[in-house]
């Protein structure tokens, strides 16, 4: 089953936004900026600016017809800076010219003035300076206050993880035009097209349906065009809008970098309580979230932590609160996980420590605990169809070899060392944080000429999710994959879509195009029970292509049918709506069922630490994954891949870093490091047998943000390689786990 996506992008042939051939008179935009981190716009000058030769237009927040504001869940963003600038990067002003050059030239003749206000950067001083985005929230089970007194080993701590650049192949690109009638459309590189024609509606004054948003594929998203995507989309209607004219944004990757938000660092405070045969009964942790400026999709990212941070264990009782703290850096935003590897890396720390305390592996600990079904999280829902000891059990069946491979090769070499770390993840599918959004819909035609055009508002972005719904619609159908073709995601076809994200795209919109295709099938059927003159449709079944009646095959044919269908009047295209089923969640009490489903796993990761020089090598990572009955195993093991690498990425050598000002230093690929295939490990992916999901399509289970979660324990790996050479280093937890900062503890005094 080759993926048609594929083969284009082998070829050269796939299209992406930067590639389409431009009406003539296209002008470009270039974005001016705030090069500060927080101040007060005293002065502006944009006349020597639009002086400069091939200059159009510059855009302020004056030209806006609408409301600008672009807060999606909180209204704190305006679209264009006013009076108060609070990050570097903030647009500010669109500069309009004949191209894209000029129009970066003239951003650098604007004369803008500044009375400079004191910059937060680092989360717990905004905590302590009351600098919050909404209320703080707290998870709990059980009775954490009287918890500790049961207990017979306490640890506590603090954990620091940093952020991470998305790192998508294609930038923030969209090229929008005027329509007849006052409309629009926009062809933007965006995971959300619903929230780009909401905001342009609103900043435009304009009613939605005057605006259509068009994505084909996305060079990359990984969560950094949830919502980022929104403001160039945005702007560059703006500027459509009122000149009338097409035009075409297009971020450098420096742009993009600079002035787009990251993965959430996050610093965070545990105290975990066991008893001595390992069993943990109590967890509490708070998670000072570092926000940036802007609220964007902080509030679900943070409550998506708390929802992960027991990760993929039962602990009866349990406290966990979340502050989202407001500094002066650009807006962090979704990445994927979305929130869950912060938490999860904290409880792994925590994990981590007490097995040192008690002078034991940490998979002791881990084992002990892990979910069974019938457990509760702290949100009230209770564990369905476990799969935590499967995945572990299948797991474990090597660890005792490779324990003694990595004994016998620390006691011959004095300079190289090696660890070994399990990790187990536990992984909540759903849009938790805003529950209404768990639904998609689908629209399927069938052509006289027997092919099929479906539409959903699933984006491709190298997921494989237009190949996993090809496959739904050939295999209701019985037809070749070849009469499949999926549109692009537009919102003149597919009204108020879902995001692409929160690993959901294939279960929502792969469902509709399921109940859209039984609709178009049951029409058939019944069709050709009268030609066939049987009084039921249940001993008619399409096998590749022929009908067949009780199993036998008949002279009726796909394309014989659709024709007769077509003759005989009857509708040869179906919308249908899905929605995921019981779903529920008290935000007074913190308590539901916001979850589908779990997606359930383990991994053996190993490392080799070279201790002169403190570098490192991801030598292996064994996963056992709960894919469910996979739609496209192909397809699910690259998307695991793809996640153990980036999660190992974020672990380990990316590291974000800023000047004193604010301003971001690993601005471009050349400092910003990234893992390629060099740095890449042997990655061994086992797909448990026997793995049931309803709720899933056809029995399968998402599977783009759960995997990343395995990375997690690169740093654990390591971290046991360090201790073979140095035994009495304790454990401190602070990731990116870099070169240098191994060096430092190896060798501190």
């Amino acid at each position: 089953m080759k993926n048609i996506d594929t083969l284009l992008h082998v070829k050269g042939e796939s299209q992406f936004t930067d590639d389409l051939i431009l009406p003539e008179g296209t002008l470009h935009a270039a974005v001016f900026s705030s090069p500060i981190a927080h101040g007060k716009i005293t002065h502006l000058n944009l006349e020597t600016a639009k002086q400069v030769d091939g200059i159009y237009a510059i855009l302020t927040a004056d030209d806006i017809p609408g409301d600008n504001q672009i807060g999606v869940i909180i209204q704190d963003e305006p679209m264009l800076a006013v009076e108060e600038v609070h990050y570097i990067g903030q647009p500010i002003a669109l500069v309009i010219a004949k191209n894209a050059d000029i129009a970066r030239t003239a951003t650098m003749a604007i004369a803008i003035e500044f009375e400079e206000r004191p910059a937060i950067f680092d989360a717990r001083e905004a905590y302590v300076k009351e600098q919050l985005i909404g209320a703080p929230r707290t998870l709990s089970l059980g009775n954490i206050e009287t918890a500790w007194q049961n207990c017979d080993v306490i640890v506590d701590g603090k954990v620091e993880s940093g952020g991470q650049e998305h790192i998508y192949l294609e930038t923030q690109s969209v090229f929008a035009y005027p329509t007849e009638n006052g409309g629009l459309k926009v062809i933007s590189s965006t995971q959300s097209p619903n929230d780009v024609q909401r905001m342009i509606s609103s900043v435009l004054n304009l009613p939605m349906h005057k605006i259509e948003v068009d994505v084909l594929r996305l060079g990359g998203g990984f969560g950094g065009k949830e919502n980022q995507a929104t403001p160039w989309a945005v702007m560059t209607a703006l500027a459509a809008f009122k000149l009338k004219k097409s035009i075409k944004l297009v971020l450098n990757r420096d742009e993009d970098m600079r002035m787009t938000g990251k993965r959430h660092p996050y610093s965070s405070d545990f105290k975990m309580g066991l008893t001595h045969d390992g069993k943990i009964l109590a967890y509490q942790v708070t998670f000072y979230q570092n926000a940036g400026a802007i609220a964007d999709l902080s509030p679900g990212i943070l409550g998506r932590s708390l929802f992960h941070a027991t990760n993929s264990y039962f602990i009866p009782h349990v406290k966990a609160t979340g502050y989202i703290c407001c500094t002066n850096l650009p807006p962090n935003t979704a990445f994927r996980g979305f929130g869950s590897p912060q938490g999860i890396f904290v409880i792994e720390s925590a994990i981590f420590k007490a097995a040192e305390q008690m002078g034991i592996v940490p998979s002791f600990i881990q084992k002990k605990n892990l979910l069974k079904t019938g457990d509760e999280f702290p949100y009230g829902m209770k564990v369905e169809n476990s799969q935590a000891f499967s995945c572990w059990e299948k797991a474990e069946h090597e660890i005792e070899k490779r324990e003694q491979k990595i004994q016998n090769f620390n006691q011959i070499h004095s300079l190289l060392k090696k660890g070994m770390a399990l990790i187990p993840i536990c992984f909540g599918i759903s849009f938790n944080g805003a529950l209404f959004m768990n639904q998609a819909n689908a629209i399927v035609h069938i052509y006289t000429d027997g092919s099929i055009s479906v539409s959903t508002g699933a984006i491709e972005m190298g997921q494989g999710v237009n190949m996993k719904i090809r496959q739904i619609v050939a295999n209701i159908f019985s037809v070749s994959l070849n009469r499949v073709n999926i549109e692009s995601s537009n919102t003149k076809r597919i009204a108020n879509m879902s995001p692409t994200s929160a690993s959901l795209a294939a279960d929502l919109n792969g469902n509709a195009t399921k109940l859209a295709c039984l609709k178009l099938l049951d029409r058939l059927k019944t069709l050709a029970a009268k030609k066939l003159n049987v009084a039921s449709t249940e001993d008619l079944q399409i096998k590749e292509e022929i009908l067949h009646l009780k199993g036998e095959p008949t002279d009726l044919n796909w394309q014989s049918l659709i024709v007769d269908m077509y003759l005989n009047r009857i509708s040869l295209t179906s919308h249908a709506h899905y929605r995921i089923p019981n779903l529920y969640f008290d935000e007074s009490k913190e308590k539901g069922h916001p979850m589908a489903y779990h997606v359930f796993g383990t991994a053996i990761l190993e490392a080799t630490l070279d201790c002169l020089r403190g570098t490192y090598k991801i030598d292996s990572v064994k996963v056992v994954h709960d894919f469910g009955k996979s739609l496209n195993p192909l397809i699910d093991k690259g998307q695991v891949e793809g996640a153990v690498v980036q999660g190992i990425g974020w672990m380990t050598i990316e590291e974000l870093m800023y000047a004193d000002n604010g301003s971001l230093l690993t601005d471009t690929l050349a400092n910003y490091t990234i893992p390629d295939i060099r740095f890449a490990p042997d990655i061994e992916v086992d797909f448990l047998e026997n793995s049931e999901n309803p709720l899933g399509i056809f029995n399968s289970k998402a599977i783009g943000e759960p995997p990343f979660l395995y990375g997690i324990g690169a740093y654990f790996a390591i971290l046991q390689a360090m201790k073979a050479f140095r035994p009495t280093l304790t454990g401190q937890f602070s990731a990116p786990l870099t070169s240098e900062k191994v060096l430092l503890s190896l060798y501190k005094v």
